[in-house]
């Protein structure tokens, strides 16, 4: 019986553990915005950015509002990068959209991601560790994870809610641009800020 118990504890723990930096990104299936099923998978020879959100978090209102997360899909959606926008909210829970009320969210603030996906089971979020949104991924052509963390550098409320956001050090554009030049990316992992994921 302890035998069973430690195996149980084990695989809990291993299914929970995260993901690391430079080993495979872990592979998902999940349902966009138009009842199709997007595989993680598809997308091996390109680049991918996971981006954890949840739109009536102030801190992703935030770079909603000022056009910098909109700036970024643009940037690299144009640059054959995928883009996948994740929501973990459990239905009844803050951040919790249908897909119609997803696609109206994408029209209004003219966002760009290659998909909305939704993960109302939180599995994937699970499975990634994601705590907040945002929470940003960023995974090479081979599949492997290269970037975890915060989105930039402005992780103090009081920082995020006076400044430019522009003026920020943006960890995914350095990820991103160290991966466009062929190189490593020398910050891999940085705490991420926002609101937690609603599970």
């Amino acid at each position: 019986m302890k035998i069973k118990i430690l195996v149980l504890l084990v695989a809990c723990c291993t299914l929970f553990a995260g993901v690391k930096n430079d080993a495979e990104a872990p592979t998902f299936v999940l349902m966009n915005q138009d009842s199709e099923m997007v595989d993680l998978a598809s997308f091996k020879g390109k680049k991918v950015i996971l981006e954890w959100t949840n739109h009536d978090c102030p801190f992703v209102k935030r770079h909603y509002d000022t056009d910098n997360m909109q700036e970024l899909q643009r940037e690299y959606t144009d640059n054959d990068v995928v883009w996948l926008s994740i929501i973990s909210s459990a239905e009844g829970k803050q951040g919790y959209v249908t897909k119609s009320e997803a696609k109206e969210l994408t029209a209004s603030r003219n966002a760009q991601p290659s998909h909305v996906l939704f993960d109302s089971n939180g599995d994937v979020g699970r499975l990634y560790d994601a705590k907040t949104t945002p929470h940003m991924y960023v995974i090479d052509e081979k599949g492997l994870l290269r970037y975890q963390g915060a989105i930039d550098n402005l992780g103090v409320t009081g920082a995020l809610f006076s400044t430019d956001l522009s003026k920020a050090k943006n960890y995914v554009r350095n990820a991103m641009n160290s991966l466009f030049l062929g190189e490593d990316v020398a910050e891999k992992n940085t705490r991420p800020y926002g609101c937690s994921v609603k599970y």
